[in-house]
Parts: C-alpha cells; structure tokens; sequence
C-alpha cells in the first residue's frame, strides 16, 4: 500500500495545532503563578495536560476512522446529544437551579462543546441528502428547526455564547451547501427581526441573562468614570495588552497577570495574557497559527474527495474562527464579553478535547482525499 492512507496525513496541520497547545499550557502555568486556590486545590495545569494527552490519541483514532462513517451515524449521535443535553438540564435544575458540566472526581465534562461537532455532522450529513431542494425554503427551514432542536437544549443551561455558535455553524454550512445568497439574505434579515421582536421575552423567561444584557449594554455605552464593576476586566484586557508592548515584560513577569488585576486570565483573557508576558510578537505568533489551522481545514474542504468530506472541513474551519475571531474581539473591546475560549489555547478541558477531534476529522478528509493506491 506504500504507507496507505496515512503517508497523506497532515503533519503541518497537526504541528500548528501542537504549538498552539504547549503555548496554551505554558500560559496558563504563568496565568495561575502565585494563586494558591488554583494551584493547589484545583490543579488546572495538569488538567488541561491530561486532556491535551486525551485529544491527541482522539485525534489520531479519529483520523483513522474513513469520516464517512460518521455521516451514517449522524442521526444517532444527533439523538444521542439531545438526550445528553436533555439530562444535564434536568439534573442541573433539579439539584443546582443550572449547570453546564457533568462532574466526575478528577474531570469535568461540558456537552455543549461536543455539541458543536455533532451539529456540524449532522447537518453536514443533511445538507448531502438534500442539497438537490436545498434551494427551497421547505428544506432551508426544516435544518433550521433541526439546528435550533439541538440548540435550545444549550440555551437553557443558560449558554448563550456556544448557542451563538451552533448557529453560526448552520448558518455557515447552510451557504457552502450552495443555498442561492439572496434566499441567504433573506433568512439572515428575517432571523434579525425576530430576534429583535423576541429578545425582551428571551430575557423575561430568562433565556437570556440580566448578566449577560449588562455585558451588550456595557459595550454599547460603557460608563467613562467607571473602574470596578462589569467593565473592569475589559480595561485591565486592554492596559495588559498595551503594557506588553512589542516583545512584552517577560514570561512570568507581565505585571498585570503576575499581582492578578487580570482576571479569568487563564481562560477567556489569556490572549490578554499572552500579550502582557510575550508582547505584540507573542500575540500574532498566536493568530498566524491559528490562521494557519483554519487555511489548512479550508484546504482540506477544497480538496475533499466528496461534498460531505468538504462541509465537515469547512465546519471544523468555522468553528475554530468564529470562536477565535470572538475570543480576541472581547480582549480588544472590539465585542461584548462572550466567554468564549481561545481554540486550543485557553484553559477548557472540553473545548480542547472537542477541537483536537474536530482537527481528527479534518485529518480523515485529507488522507483520503485521493483514491487508496495498491
């Protein structure tokens, strides 16, 4: 076979990611520096080591497995998610009033973040199914209603921020799977409306959080006097990435992350972080792998052997960017504070695990992108 499928496989794929990893460990090492509560009674570092460990052999036995399977058992791992999530929202209601995680002794496991790779199989799978009527709004709506079923059982948690990416993954394999753009427009105008119609009953039933409208009205018209409160990591985001300057003050050594005026920066401001200790450099470092990750997955999709292979390299490819465009957007102030991670970067046992398997399947389009040669 001369090495068979995996004399294809993506070795500079998997380095980029690798990188992004170790960086993101190093950090988070750093990030914690001097916080005993962190250090000692939750040790995140070896955590995120143990699911860095976990993702990469996922990765590989994702790989190995033809992602055409996955495409047979969509449904199932779509039916077997909602029942997932379905008894995460009940157990957590009934004991905790919500909850986003089930928790094991050593480990804790966030659903939703799978969640994401399951809607981007099980649309993938029903948009190769109905691409021939996929111009039709019957079609259009019926993976619409397919998406928000999976959804809504994450905005109950309340999770609105990978709700947000759930759909943005629909909509976005929606498009690739060659809807016409003005029926795009259309839908994405008429989503607008009725988001804007019903956004005071989603915050009435508490769908969406008195938290999380203060965040939106904090960005739109922040207080200018205001030092403490719901703006205060944004300005410390912002004083840490300014303090860095151009190579940083140090691993170690960043002022901001090291006396603690940053907080969460081991996870949603760890690109504030990054920044601080390792300057501008260390911070564009960053956003050229993960720039290079997507190219790679967006290659992929291009030259993927069938439209099914194609449309899960391209959700792979919106998944990452989107949560990465948004992650840095927040440390910039240029969004709302989200709370969503840095792919492959910030603390997230889950999220890291759940976007090493997605980097798993990108891995299986590309080794078989071209026929077995015997």
């Amino acid at each position: 076979m001369r090495g068979g499928f995996w004399r294809h496989f993506d070795f500079w794929l998997l380095g980029a990611m690798t990188v992004l990893v170790i960086m993101g460990i190093t950090m988070i090492n750093s990030a914690i520096a001097g916080n005993i509560e962190l250090t000692v009674t939750t040790p995140l570092v070896n955590r995120q080591i143990i699911f860095a460990v976990i993702g990469f052999v996922f990765l590989m036995g994702t790989a190995a497995i033809d992602y055409r399977l996955w495409s047979s058992m969509s449904n199932t791992l779509y039916v077997g998610m909602i029942i997932v999530l379905i008894s995460l929202n009940v157990i957590g209601a009934a004991l905790f009033g919500s909850a986003r995680w089930f928790t094991t002794t050593l480990i804790y496991i966030q659903p939703s973040e799978f969640a994401k790779l399951v809607m981007i199989l099980s649309m993938s799978h029903f948009f190769v199914q109905h691409m021939p009527e996929i111009d039709k709004p019957k079609w259009a709506l019926r993976s619409l209603l397919m998406a928000m079923f999976l959804t809504v059982w994450v905005i109950l948690q309340p999770n609105l921020s990978t709700s947000i990416v759930l759909l943005v993954i629909w909509f976005v394999l929606l498009w690739v799977a060659g809807i016409p753009v003005k029926h795009l427009v259309g839908y994405a105008a008429a989503g607008v409306t009725i988001l804007a119609i019903t956004f005071p009953l989603l915050v009435q039933f508490q769908l969406v959080q008195d938290y999380q409208v203060k965040r939106i009205l904090n960005f739109v018209s922040p207080d200018p006097n205001a030092r403490y409160g719901d703006i205060y990591n944004i300005q410390q985001a912002l004083i840490s990435i300014g303090s860095g300057g151009l190579f940083g003050q140090g691993y170690g050594h960043g002022t901001q992350v090291q006396l603690r005026f940053l907080k969460v920066r081991w996870s949603d401001f760890i690109f504030s972080a990054i920044s601080n200790e390792l300057g501008m450099v260390g911070a564009l470092i960053v956003i050229g792998l993960l720039v290079f990750i997507i190219w790679r997955c967006l290659w992929a999709a291009r030259i993927s052997r069938d439209t099914y292979g194609s449309l899960v390299s391209y959700g792979v490819a919106t998944l990452i960017a989107f949560q990465a465009i948004v992650n840095i957007g927040v440390n910039l102030n240029l969004m709302p504070a989200t709370g969503l991670t840095l792919p492959f970067v910030s603390y997230g046992g889950s999220s890291l695990l759940a976007n090493m398997i997605g980097i798993g399947l990108v891995e299986s389009v590309i080794m078989r992108h071209k026929v077995l040669e015997l």
